[in-house]
């Protein structure tokens, strides 16, 4: 638990900067030339041309290792929630464990296969992550804040606040953002 801020910070830095070197590079390449991407395969045969072919290696490697990442951030999660239904903390040799890894990544290889547009299927699913995100986020705080759950690891009142602000400002966020996108 010591450490375990500091690693997780550490996580989502990184992340955050991946994630966002990703959208400002194909952002400002495609804003800069007037060129509108409509398929995932076209962004990368564009990349290499206007940014040279490392670019598009670079692109390549994070799309994967972003893809990695949330693969088995899923599976620890799920692996994780199977095992507390049946009171046990989550390590892979349990056979909860396991089987919560296997039933998250099945169910996801089973999505994949019926997915014929990789583009449409990666807007698809970041529009589904978008609109679960504030439920995750504000149970995430309610469980976290809760001494019954918690106990002494609980949030203070002022952490709860905080996260909530954030909750709040985030689910607003989401809900402007698809607006936007419908109207």
């Amino acid at each position: 638990m010591k450490y375990e801020l500091f690693d997780t910070l550490f996580s989502m830095i990184v992340g955050w900067a991946i994630n966002s070197a990703m959208i400002l590079l194909a952002a400002t390449t495609f804003y800069k030339n007037n060129i509108q991407v409509e398929e995932l395969q076209q962004a990368q045969s564009l990349l290499a041309p206007l940014l040279g072919s490392n670019a598009v290696t670079v692109f390549a490697l994070a799309l994967l290792m972003a893809g990695i990442s949330s693969t088995v951030t899923s599976g620890m999660a799920a692996g994780s929630i199977f095992a507390g239904i049946f009171g046990e903390s989550y390590h892979i040799r349990d056979i909860h464990s396991q089987v919560g890894v296997i039933l998250s990544l099945g169910i996801a290889l089973l999505l994949i296969a019926f997915i014929g547009d990789p583009f449409k299927g990666l807007l698809i699913s970041q529009m589904v992550l978008s609109i679960q995100l504030p439920f995750t986020v504000f149970l995430q705080v309610g469980l976290t804040s809760s001494t019954k759950v918690m106990g002494k690891y609980a949030n203070s009142r002022w952490s709860s606040f905080v996260l909530y602000t954030i909750a709040a400002v985030v689910t607003v966020l989401n809900i402007m953002l698809l607006v936007s996108e419908v109207f």
